[in-house]
């Protein structure tokens, strides 16, 4: 049935409302710093890496045959082919960094307290989604790093009981990884950032039906602002400081975040010296690492992301902001320093002893600081409750 003038109207008024009240007039904390700007960041890295994927994925060949030689025609023969493609290499790190940087802020300003507990979950499951998107990702240009980060990754899959060996024979289309691999792993590569979109419109509906959090980490009706202009621009302002930072690595250093290894064809013949994936996953592969036993240290992996999920329900602290809690702001900076810690050991060589013992210690850190989360609160709690009887 064909809509007449009237509905027309209507439909495009509430259209016109829905932009205006979430994009021009949605009320925002008057008191947001730039500490805010990493969420429409991320989003914006999200529509570059998607565009970029898609005119990359016009040139791309899934063959193991074919691989590598499509890359290196984008590279040289491909009209701007090369941009393009340190654009998406580079834009998953970007991507990353403004990611962490985001979940940071999260944990330092309590965003994931109720009611926006749900928030903070919806965002623990695009960490996993892009991590998804990023190892299928890797594996795709076909060279040493992407065949044995393949191999190592879903062989892992393995330790699961019965099940886990037929798992990963599906995943390789075989008993081997070959040419089905690539093939699943190239589709599976173009889908997921489709699915993190959606997930995207969750989180943000999720976020504009509790409000934005604040820096003080109150609740409060007053002292608010349309987000257009005033906070728009300085999301623009945000994005311009960031696109200098990106186009900087993109012009000047392309392959400085890119294992060096990647470059060579896939040998299955010739194993690396040393198995590393990219930077981001870094941290992950070291808690990996430092369990001997298989099955504990990929579950010790898993869960390491996974545990994020459980803050906003073991949280005890009714206070939001870390500024006005001490305790957790020790522990807080000192996680920081850990993440950082398991990176730059995620790159070194397990088999020196002082690697082990560093990479053992930020671990049992790392895990330390989640299960003494409610611990923290209490304690907190109970001398804010003496000193207000004082």
């Amino acid at each position: 049935m064909k809509l007449t003038f009237k509905n027309r109207i209507n439909k495009k008024s509430y259209i016109f409302s829905f932009i205006d009240s979430h994009l021009i007039h949605y009320p925002t904390p008057i008191n947001l710093t730039y500490a805010w700007s990493f969420g429409s960041l991320a989003g914006i890295c999200l529509v570059i890496q998607i565009l970029s994927g898609i005119l990359l994925a016009t040139h791309y060949i899934p063959d193991i045959r074919y691989a590598f030689n499509s890359i290196q025609f984008i590279m040289r023969d491909a009209p701007n082919g090369w941009l393009i493609r340190y654009i998406h290499a580079n834009g998953a790190s970007m991507f990353f960094i403004v990611v962490y940087s985001h979940i940071c802020r999260g944990l330092y300003y309590g965003s994931y307290i109720k009611p926006r507990h749900w928030i903070w979950c919806s965002g623990v499951v695009l960490l996993l989604l892009m991590m998804g998107t990023a190892f299928t990702g890797y594996v795709l240009p076909w060279g040493q790093m992407s065949f044995w980060g393949a191999t190592v990754i879903t062989s892992m899959v393995t330790v699961i009981p019965i099940a886990g060996q037929y798992i990963a024979e599906w995943l390789w289309g075989g008993y081997v990884i070959r040419e089905p691999t690539i093939r699943r792993f190239f589709v599976v590569h173009y889908l997921l950032p489709f699915i993190i979109a959606g997930v995207t419109i969750i989180h943000l509906a999720l976020l504009h039906k509790e409000g934005s959090n604040n820096p003080l980490g109150s609740d409060f009706n007053g002292d608010i602002l349309p987000f257009y202009p005033y906070f728009a621009i300085k999301d623009i302002f945000a994005f311009a400081c960031f696109s200098l930072f990106f186009g900087f690595f993109v012009f000047y250093y392309p392959n400085y975040l890119n294992h060096p290894d990647n470059l060579i064809r896939a040998d299955s013949l010739k194993t690396p010296a040393h198995i590393v994936p990219e930077w981001y996953f870094l941290p992950f592969y070291t808690i990996l690492r430092v369990i001997p036993h298989k099955t504990g240290g990929i579950l010790a992996m898993f869960g390491s992301i996974v545990i994020l999920l459980t803050i906003p329900f073991t949280n005890k602290s009714k206070i939001r902001n870390t500024t006005f809690r001490p305790i957790f702001k020790l522990f807080f900076w000192l996680l920081v320093i850990d993440f950082l810690v398991l990176i730059w050991v995620g790159q070194q060589d397990m088999g020196i002893q002082i690697y082990q013992k560093i990479g053992v210690v930020a671990t049992f850190y790392y895990f330390s600081f989640f299960i003494c989360l409610p611990i923290i609160g209490y304690v907190e709690t109970f001398f804010l409750k003496t000193l207000m009887k004082k």
